[in-house]
């Protein structure tokens, strides 16, 4: 049997059932519990923890965080696809990576025309569109 959200291959040991649709522990804990990027709890813990830690700027990211963050950068602004279809990654993952990403005002997200894009947080630019 395949997961009914992402189509991978699943044993019968593997599959969680949620409102009688077949699912891969992956796609399960998205679906039950799907990441938040505006919560300003994890935004002050995570600040706090980096600050602590001495990161700043993209360090303490792991192999794929740094690929993202190195990714919008090049691009200074793409859209989640985009960035999927490049990493290969599936757009769940990508949008728990965001999650973090935000939670430590390293990226962040914006509309234009009518797409959703992702780029370098830089507070001048976002104060810069609050003001307007």
């Amino acid at each position: 049997m395949d997961c009914e959200r992402c189509k991978a291959p699943l044993r019968d040991e593997e599959a969680y059932d949620l409102h009688g649709k077949v699912l891969c522990e992956d796609c399960y804990m998205y679906e039950t519990n799907p990441p938040k990027a505006c919560d300003p709890m994890a935004v002050a813990s995570a600040l706090s923890v980096r600050k602590q830690l001495g990161q700043t700027g993209n360090s303490g990211l792991n192999e794929l965080q740094q690929r993202i963050y190195d990714t919008v950068e090049k691009h200074g602004k793409i859209t989640k696809e985009d960035l999927a279809k490049i990493l290969n990654v599936k757009p769940e993952q990508l949008e728990q990576e965001f999650a973090f990403f935000r939670h430590c005002e390293l990226l962040r997200a914006f509309r234009e025309d009518g797409k959703v894009y992702f780029t370098k947080w830089e507070n001048k630019n976002l104060h810069n569109i609050l003001k307007d």
